[in-house]
Order: C-alpha cells, then structure tokens, then sequence
C-alpha cells in the first residue's frame, strides 16, 4: 500500500511539475516577448528622438546663419570693421538683432587673428583656436561647427564681411547650455546631456536630469564609448535606453558629448495587470491539473498493484500462476507480456542451468560437471579411470582453417568421443583443446584398450572443405584411488601424463608416482629463468675450436650454463626446451649474445683474439631487429664483427625459410659470419644451403663420436666434407673424443674440430689459462 500510494504521489507530482514548468516558460516566454517589445519601443524612440536632436541643431545653426547675414550686410557694420574700430564694432553689435546678443560673436582678420570678441577669454590679435577648422568647414560646405570653448559646447556659424572684397570674416557661437537642453527636450521627448571636454578635462554638466543625478550622469558622459550602439542600463532604479554621442566635428583632442536616454520603466508598468492575470490563470490551471492527476494515480494503482504481486510471485520462483488484469488497454498489453515473460523466464533458466554446466560448442559438460560427478564417484568410492585427451596441433588448426575450422573440428571429436561412452561414462570439455573423460567401474587396462580404441577415431583423416587434416592426439591416464584421493589432485595428474604423452614418443602416458615432484621441477624452472640473468646465475664456458690445417686454436663456442641455488648445476637440454616453450629464449640469447661481446673485447685488451660462436634459436630468427641489437651492442664493447658467428639449427632455419632468409642476411651484411649446427639430423640438404649466406656447416657430432673410414658415418662425414668445399664452405665436426677420429678428419681436410679430446667446455678464467698454455713455446 505504501508503494501505490507512493507512486500516486508521485505522477501527481510529475504532472504538476510538468505543468509548472510550461506555465512558468510560458509566463517567462510572453514576459521576455513584452520586455523585447518595449526594448525595441524604447529605441526606435530613441532613433526618433536623435533625429529630431539633429534636425533642431541644424534649425538653430540655420537661424545663427541668417542673422549673421543680416549683420555682415550692415552698412555701419561693415564701416567699422573696415576702420578696424573694435567699440564701433560692439556698438554695431548691441544695435542689431536679440538673437545676436543671445550668442558671442567674433571678428576675425583675413589672417585668422581675432579682431573683436564678446567672449572675453579672445583678446585682440590672438589667434582664433578654430581658424583652420573654420576655412576646412567652408571648404566643405558645412553650415556649423560643434566645439568646446571655455569649458563649454557651441554652435559656430561663420560669414565674410565683403567691402566689395572679403575684409573679414564673422564667426557667431550658440552656447549649448541647459537652456537648450530643455528646449530639446520638449521636442524630442527624451533626456539631453552636454559636456564638454578640452586637453582632457571635461567641462561643466547641462543637463535636463534632476541634480542629484547629474554625478551619474556626468561619469556616463565621460566614461562612456561615443557613437557605439544604445545600451540599456540601470540608472537610479529605473532601466533606461542610453547612447553617447559626440557632436564635435574639428577633428581635434576638444570634443563635445551629447547623452541622450529613454526611459523604460513607464512602458513597462501598461503590462503589469497582464502579468497579473497569466499568473492568476496559471495557479488555478495547476490546481486542476493536480487534482486530475490525483484522480488518473489511483486509476492507475489498481493494475499496477496486481503486477507488483506478480512481479513477487515470479521473483519467488513461481512460473505457473498467470496475472489476471481485465481491460485491452496498456495494462491488459502488460499483463498478458507478465504471462509471457514468466514462460520465457522459466524456459531461459532451464537453459542457463544446462549452459553453466554444459560446452555450448559441443554440448558436453564442462569442467565443473566433470568435477562435480568425479567428486559424487569418489564419495560413493566407486573406481574411476580418467582420460585426460589433448589435441596438440589445435593452434595450427586455428591458423590455418580459422574458427570455423576449429568449431567443426572440435564437434568432430566430441562426436567420436560419444560413440566410445558406455552409459556409466561422462565425456567433457574442460579447455579449447582439451577433453576429460570418466570411467566408472573400470579398470587401468580395459581404460587404455578403450583410450586405444578413442585415438584410432580421432585420428582418421577429416576432411575440411577441400583439405584434409589429422587429430594430433596425446592421452594421459590417472586411476582412483591408486593415483590420488583428491578431485583436482586427480585431475591435476591426469594433466601430468598427458603432458608426458606429449613430450615422450608414443600417443599414451599412465601417471608414475613421484611425477609431480618432476613437474613442480619444470614449474620452478620456468619462473626462476625469467630473472636468473637479473640474479647472475648465468654464466657462459668456453669449448675451444681447433683449426685442423694450422694446428691452433682461434675459435671457441660460447655455451650458457645455469647455477640454480636450489638444484645446482641445470643442463641446457633442460632448460633450454623450457626457454623455448614459454617465450624466454629471446631474453636469454640476448643475455648470452652480450656477453659473449663482452668477453671478446676483455679478451682482445689482454691480447687474446678469439672468434667465438653463438647458437641463437628460432624466435631469434623471427625478430627483424636481431642485426640492430647486435650491432649496436659491438659498438657498445668496441668488438668487430668478424670477431662473432652465429650459429643456426637447420630445424630452425625450415621453421620459416623466408624469414630466417632475412635476417640471415641482415646479420651476414653487419659482417657476422654464419654457420648451420648440428648438419644431418634436420631437414636441408647441401642443394639447400646455396639459398643462404652462411660460411660454416657443422656436423652433428651423432656422425663423428664413432668415426671410422669404412662405416657408414664415414662415408656421410667424407662426403659432407667435399661438397662443403665444393660450395666454399668450411666445415666444423664437433664431438671429437676419441684420436682416430681426429685423424680421419685431418686426412679428409675437414677444417676445424671440437670435442671433449681438444678440451672440455671451460669458464672464461680456466679458458684463457688453457689458451695461453697451448699457444707458450714449447
């Protein structure tokens, strides 16, 4: 109840608010339309106004020209001027016309210099200040002048005084003053400030504001930008429509300022009984809006209450019992999709039990049903046999059919491990390429005669598209309870003899105890070489090369050595496949790379040259930037690189011809000589070697330990060696033991030779002891 009457509250409130919000927009909307109205009002008076403003100044500059063509025409006048009389000159004056007393009047020579004033600030002989202005003015055919003089604005019309030539000339100035301002005002309809502004400082106010506004007024005048456009502003609680004009036309620092500003406040106060009445309107609207969404909330409570029920029910668990809402409105549309949601829920969470425990691809269970029917087995301890199925070549899968090819590869084997299920059996997939079967009641050699059986189906051909390919197929095998008691220590050796079946020759691997103490080995193994160079646990010996035509020792083999603080001294055929696997090999050929650089150039200072090679492995040959690395790293040691070989698999070679091509000889054009190791037990042959830029061929010491002129490895040592020179090559037989060897390579010109009879591999210390040894006089 309290929801229902929550929710009325609150369409009340939306729709109030609703409505609240299109009247106050309107209210504002028809408000700023009025205050826009009255703005655009307010300056067209103004533009009005200004126009009028102009036009009465021209009126009086036309009336100030008229008298003083009456004055400059009079006889006595003219007399007086021409005499240069300056008291004839006034009494002419104060005999013509009122409209000349009410101005100052200034008699000019033909030079500019003033004659008679009636301002006394111009004396006789002084320059007139706006001489120039005036011939510039007459020049141009302007009728009058606005400038500043005395502190004060004036209207200046000019005449010549003709006898019958010019004789002078006659400047009359109109103050603008508060009296005109006034004037103005009455005609214009708005209010009328002047100020007058001389070498920067302004003069004194005429206006038509009241004097406790001309400060304001004043500080306008002053500060104000002259001739921008009209702003509104507020001024003394009213808003007024303002401009600043300046009326001054002599071009210089003097100016006159003119304010003219138009009230808005009285047009204002006509919409104030509008305003009034909208927002009468708009609260008696709200108040029966309000009280319709009152009514419309409990309408809609009804049918809202049942759904909330129902939405209990479904949350709950219940699926079966249908909302009954009557009507073929909105809410009948919403019940009858109640009803056919809760089917698709109770279907969808059928489905989603069986995915959680089930492989969507191949629609066998996955590993926590595997686990969970593993664990019921041994509760009940019930024997159990478990097949842990890898397929190895799932990436090369992946590779070259994509991921249709891996979805119908993997259907394939799910499909073959179903046909060999008994019904006590439980078949899953518990990773991409790996399958987990159960079974029950069974004993370790009925399972491998089954797991027989599994792997001949799994590895006939299939056919995707247009190609064929083969299961790569390896079986691990673990018993309950000989082989652990434990659910994931089941599976986890399971796992174990797979990985065995993988490695070792053969399809199929049974768990032998103590295999996880060599697995925890490989596991320990694996994590401690990623920062065995960072702890100098690392270290390189050094099996010297002897050149079979020279009888000396110019080259020896850089080979790494592991020191692990735990197991001691590691074999590189242990580690090194390891490196391999889990993407450390990079990291240590560069270790072993530097090193070796290093070695050279601390050699060559004491006077040792010694060329030394290096085995780098396939991932080497897959990074472009090998040759950079390397050559930057015998300009960091100061080591030629003639003084370093690089010696290469055939395997890795033919893992990617092309690649390996490139940086083959990238290395080759830095100068670093190249040699193929371990020649005859990979997959080139001698017509192959022509393609790359090597100068050494090694052979695998397997055809030289037992060497004899008549065996077999006789005639592939024999024969290796001739081709070699043939194709320019020099030819190392490494594994050298024993002396009859040695002698049969000397006589077949074999080049160099390395081996346990020349010496075993030493440390950098013990080597360069040997070396010196062997090359003191005898």
């Amino acid at each position: 109840m309290t929801w229902r009457h929550t929710f009325q509250t609150r369409i009340a409130g939306v729709l109030a608010l609703l409505l609240l919000v299109v009247v106050a927009a309107t209210y504002f909307a028809v408000k700023a339309a009025t205050t826009r109205a009255v703005e655009n009002q307010a300056q067209v008076q103004l533009n009005t106004g200004r126009q009028v403003f102009e036009r009465l100044l021209d009126l009086r500059g036309r009336r100030l020209q008229y008298g003083l063509g009456w004055l400059t025409a009079d006889g006595p006048f003219k007399q007086a001027v021409a005499a240069g009389n300056p008291a004839k000159v006034l009494a002419a004056l104060r005999r013509h016309g009122t409209g000349i007393r009410s101005s100052e009047v200034f008699v000019l020579g033909l030079d500019g210099d003033v004659m008679v004033s009636t301002l006394a600030l111009f004396t006789r002989g002084q320059t007139f200040p706006y001489r120039d202005a005036l011939r510039q003015a007459r020049r141009s055919g302007l009728q009058m002048l606005i400038v500043a003089m005395d502190g004060r604005p004036y209207l200046l019309v000019q005449d010549q005084v003709l006898d019958p030539q010019p004789i002078a000339r006659v400047v009359m100035g109109f103050p603008m003053d508060t009296l005109f301002a006034n004037e103005l005002r009455s005609m214009s309809n708005l209010d009328v400030s002047f100020l007058s502004v001389q070498a920067g400082r302004p003069g004194p106010l005429f206006s038509t504001q009241p004097v406790a506004h001309q400060a304001t007024t004043f500080s306008l005048l002053r500060d104000a930008p002259a001739n921008a456009q009209a702003s509104i502003q507020l001024f003394y609680g009213e808003r007024v429509l303002s401009q600043v004009v300046s009326l001054a036309n002599t071009g210089g620092a003097d100016e006159v300022r003119v304010l003219l500003q138009s009230p808005l406040e009285h047009a204002l106060e006509s919409f104030a009984p509008l305003d009034r009445q909208f927002l009468g309107i708009a609260l008696a609207v709200l108040v029966v809006s309000l009280a319709g969404a009152l009514f419309l909330a409990r309408r809609v409570s009804r049918p809202l209450n049942a759904l909330v029920e129902a939405a209990g029910r479904i949350g709950s668990g219940d699926y079966r019992t249908p909302v009954r809402v009557r009507g073929h409105d909105e809410f009948g549309l919403l019940a009858r999709a109640f009803n056919a949601m809760q089917s698709g829920i109770a279907v969808r969470e059928r489905q989603l039990a069986h995915n959680a425990l089930h492989d969507p691809l191949t629609g066998l269970p996955n590993r926590a049903l595997a686990m969970e029917r593993l664990g019921s087995a041994i509760s009940a301890r019930r024997p159990v046999v478990l097949l842990y199925l890898g397929i190895e070549n799932y990436r090369a899968i992946n590779e070259g059919f994509g991921p249709e090819g891996v979805e119908i590869m993997m259907r394939e084997a799910s499909r073959c491990l179903c046909m060999s299920l008994l019904a006590s059996d439980t078949a899953a997939r518990i990773t991409g390429s790996e399958f987990l079967l159960l079974l029950e009641n069974t004993e370790v050699d009925r399972a491998v005669a089954r797991a027989d059986r599994l792997y001949a189906l799994l590895t006939e051909p299939q056919h995707i598209g247009h190609d064929e390919l083969r299961h790569e197929v390896s079986i691990g095998i673990a018993a309950y309870p000989a082989d652990g008691q434990q659910v994931e220590e089941l599976i986890s050796r399971a796992a174990i003899a797979r990985h065995d079946a993988a490695v070792l020759p053969g399809y199929l691997q049974v768990y032998q105890q103590d295999r996880d103490l060599a697995h925890q080995r490989q596991i320990t193994l694996i994590r401690d070489l990623r920062r065995a160079a960072a702890e100098g646990e690392l270290h390189l010996c050094y099996q010297p090369k002897l050149d079979l035509k020279h009888g000396q020792v110019r080259q020896a083999e850089a080979l790494l050595r592991w020191q692990h603080p735990t197991f001691g001294l590691v074999s590189p055929a242990e580690f090194i496949p390891l490196a391999e696997r889990t993407g450390s090999m990079a990291g240590l050929t560069q270790w072993v790379i530097e090193e070796a650089i290093r070695q050279s150039a601390e050699w060559a200072r004491r006077g040792l040259l010694i060329q030394l090679s290096v085995n780098i492995s396939v991932d080497d040959l897959a990074d472009d930037d090998l040759a950079i690395r390397v050559t930057a790293l015998l300009a960091q040691y100061a080591v030629q690189a003639e003084q370093l070989i690089f010696e290469i698999t055939e395997s890795a070679i033919m893992h990617n011809p092309q690649q390996a091509l490139r940086v083959l000889e990238q290395l080759r054009g830095c100068g670093i000589s190249l040699a193929v190791d371990d020649f005859g037990t990979g997959y080139s042959s001698l017509a192959q070697l022509q393609r790359l830029p090597v100068q050494e061929l090694k052979i695998d010491q397997s055809f030289v330990r037992n060497l004899d002129s008549t065996s077999g490895d006789g005639v592939i040592v024999r024969s290796t060696i001739e081709m070699s020179h043939n194709l320019g090559l020099k030819v190392v037989a490494e594994g050298v033991e024993f002396e009859p060897s040695l002698k049969l390579l000397k006589q077949w010109n074999c080049d160099t030779a390395q081996g346990y009879l020349i010496s075993r591999p030493l440390n950098a210390m013990a080597f360069e002891r040997w070396l010196r040894r062997e090359r003191a006089p005898v």
